[in-house]
């Protein structure tokens, strides 16, 4: 089953499977069991991160599975409090996982937040709010990715959440262009130009809910449910395909192995009902499911509701308001 999961090219010549499973909000006791079935039903691609709090069920999902670790492709993220320790944060993360190497680590968010004792992952002031470091460069983040790369404890570095400013700033400065972009992208929030941008500098783009989420009014979406209806297939299998034949890899996340299975298969879409679903988002359906309070659009024009018009003062806005 595995040889049927259509591929990409990474910008190394490395091939990277266009579903993988996703991790996120996997809850302890679940991840384990998904990560298996996952593999023993035909994936071969992982998606996970230091902040999951679920490396070490990850590990041993795929140690449980049977299915040796040159097989698959394992993906993990460095967290924000650890910009300045990029390779601490990897060390954890190969320990948790019980591998020597990463497929690919991305930066998961390009800004940093200041350990202050307070907490490990979330650093927050007397306020409550993140203790955000605005003055770290995102510059210096990426050096110590590329270093990690040198010594060969990954074998390609990629970024997530990084609208076109942000990319724009790291490649005056990088050795290495990043070999993938993982950004939230389903027909609700297309990314269009964000997609073009990357694609034409060799940046593989990667949809994290690329199904929106369970509450999404995108699944009752006529354009969306009658495109399912004529391949008598499930809305969750056409927003897949939609991102595949688009060249973006897809990481759905599930624990349920009925779900795990379906979210495997893909179908060929005619070019027509592709461009539909392109639109979808104009007709006043652009929709975010997830935007963390950063403070910032990251360079995103939709990160605050449309054009960013939700913005609240003193929010820091990239991205050029339409």
């Amino acid at each position: 089953m595995a040889a049927s999961v259509p591929s990409f090219k990474l910008n190394t010549g490395a091939n990277i499977p266009a579903i993988g499973l996703g991790t996120w909000q996997a809850k302890p006791g679940e991840v384990r069991q998904a990560v298996a079935h996952a593999l023993k039903v035909g994936y071969r691609h992982i998606d996970g991160a230091l902040c999951y709090q679920n490396e070490k069920e990850v590990g041993e999902g795929i140690a449980d599975s049977g299915v040796p670790r040159s097989e698959i492709f394992l993906t993990s993220k460095v967290w924000s409090s650890y910009h300045d320790r990029v390779e601490e944060c990897l060390d954890q993360t190969l320990s948790d996982l019980g591998t020597d190497y990463l497929d690919l680590y991305l930066v998961h968010w390009p800004v940093r937040l200041a350990p202050n004792g307070t907490h490990k992952l979330f650093p927050v002031k007397e306020d409550g709010s993140r203790n955000i470091d605005w003055e770290w460069d995102q510059a210096k983040t990426w050096e110590q990715m590329e270093a990690v790369l040198a010594k060969g404890k990954v074998k390609a570095i990629g970024i997530s959440n990084c609208g076109i400013p942000i990319i724009e700033h790291l490649l005056k400065t990088a050795k290495v262009t990043p070999a993938a972009n993982q950004i939230e992208l389903h027909p609700y929030n297309p990314e269009h130009e964000l997609i073009k941008y990357c694609q034409d500098k060799g940046i593989l783009v990667q949809a994290y809910s690329p199904l929106g989420s369970t509450s999404s009014p995108l699944h009752k979406d006529d354009d969306l449910t009658a495109i399912a209806e004529k391949y008598k297939v499930s809305t969750a299998a056409v927003l897949l395909s939609w991102s595949v034949a688009k060249g973006v890899v897809v990481l759905p996340k599930s624990v349920t192995p009925s779900r795990i299975e379906a979210n495997l298969h893909v179908i060929k879409l005619e070019k027509d009902e592709v461009e539909k679903l392109d639109k979808l988002a104009e007709n006043g359906k652009q929709t975010r499911v997830n935007s963390p309070p950063w403070g910032s659009d990251f360079g995103f024009p939709h990160w605050y509701g449309p054009n960013n018009k939700d913005a609240p003062e003193g929010a820091r806005i990239l991205s050029q308001k339409a």
